[in-house]
């Protein structure tokens, strides 16, 4: 297998320990150089990292001849713009969740990646997880019979991770025209997205938005009801302004059912009539390091990482209609080739 050479666009707080070390830690893969905008912060990053060169510009990463694939992790805002750099570039490219601001966005990002003939991943990274593999493994062995419905929640205060102080990240995510939303956006696609790991794409979706505290400008709470195109059926509620932290998926069966996080590395618990069993499995050190081992795979023509491109853009489909009332214009968008 050949070695590839990766540059990172973008090295923060996810870049530190989920992403960023995966791509010089996993086999036959080496981080070349790292970008920010703020110089002396990509320097440090890579000098922690032992990482050859630092840059401030990210065309210096785009054009660079000795890097074969770019992973984007900055503020959404910009994945597309970098996406549509390194297409034309020639690169391929694995960007970080959200996709993108939108559906539309995603679209344009996968017509680019197929005109100029280069991959385009997202890092859903609950796809290649542990956790999450034995979670679909129970339920493609028929450990609860045939699924019926599924039903997830999440809940955490305005103290939370997306609390809105006077400045800082925290404040970029809950800034729509820098994150594309509010806490909702950020979180819920990483259910949605396993969901249509799991299941198979949401054909249909309803959803309700609202910001209730009135703490930022982007939506802290909505709920919906989807269907599946495989038949079962789904529902979701999402409060960020809470009175704690919740979260729990729970996947109903004909037989039993499953309890599972998404956040949160707790044992797995499958209900048998009377029967509680907890299945422990711990995630790895670096959560994106099985995402990127496999798309390092299908670069050397052996394996096929699940995390596309396409089904990303199911993903930002389905966020759009969840969203779409809140964000006039938004979930308008009727369904084409790049949900295929």
């Amino acid at each position: 297998m050949k070695t590839i050479r990766w540059g990172m666009i973008g090295c923060g707080d996810v870049a530190e320990v989920k992403s960023g070390p995966a791509f010089y830690k996993a086999a036959n893969s080496t981080l070349v150089a790292v970008m920010r905008r703020n110089g002396a912060l990509a320097q440090e990053f890579a000098k922690r990292h032992d990482v050859p060169r630092w840059h401030d510009n990210a065309d210096a990463i785009i054009e660079a001849e000795d890097i074969d694939a770019v992973y984007i992790a900055t503020p959404t805002e910009s994945h597309r713009g970098y996406a549509l750099k390194c297409a034309a570039a020639g690169k391929a490219i694995c960007v970080e969740k959200p996709m993108a601001m939108n559906y539309a966005e995603c679209c344009e990002m996968i017509g680019a990646a197929r005109a100029h003939r280069v991959p385009l991943w997202v890092g859903f990274y609950r796809r290649l997880l542990p956790r999450f593999l034995r979670v679909k493994a129970l339920v493609e062995e028929g450990a609860i019979g045939a699924v019926r419905l599924v039903t997830s929640e999440h809940c955490a205060p305005l103290t939370g991770p997306w609390a809105q102080p006077a400045n800082g990240a925290s404040a970029r995510r809950v800034d729509p025209t820098v994150s594309g939303g509010g806490p909702v956006f950020d979180a819920a696609c990483h259910t949605l997205d396993f969901l249509d790991f799991l299941f198979g794409p949401i054909e249909d979706i309803r959803g309700f938005a609202d910001n209730q505290a009135g703490a930022y400008q982007a939506e802290d709470v909505a709920t919906a009801g989807y269907r599946f195109a495989s038949g079962v059926y789904g529902s979701g509620a999402w409060c960020y302004a809470a009175d704690r932290v919740y979260e729990m998926n729970e996947i109903v069966g004909a037989r039993g059912r499953i309890h599972f996080s998404t956040t949160r590395p707790v044992p797995i618990r499958l209900f048998r009539g009377d029967a509680v069993e907890e299945i422990p499995v711990a995630d790895p050190p670096h959560v994106h390091q099985p995402l990127v081992e496999s798309i390092i795979q299908e670069l050397n023509g052996q394996g096929r990482c699940p995390s596309t491109g396409l089904s990303a853009a199911r993903t930002a489909w389905v966020m759009d209609r969840l969203l779409g009332d809140f964000y006039p214009g938004r979930g308008r968008i009727g369904v084409d080739s790049a949900r295929s």
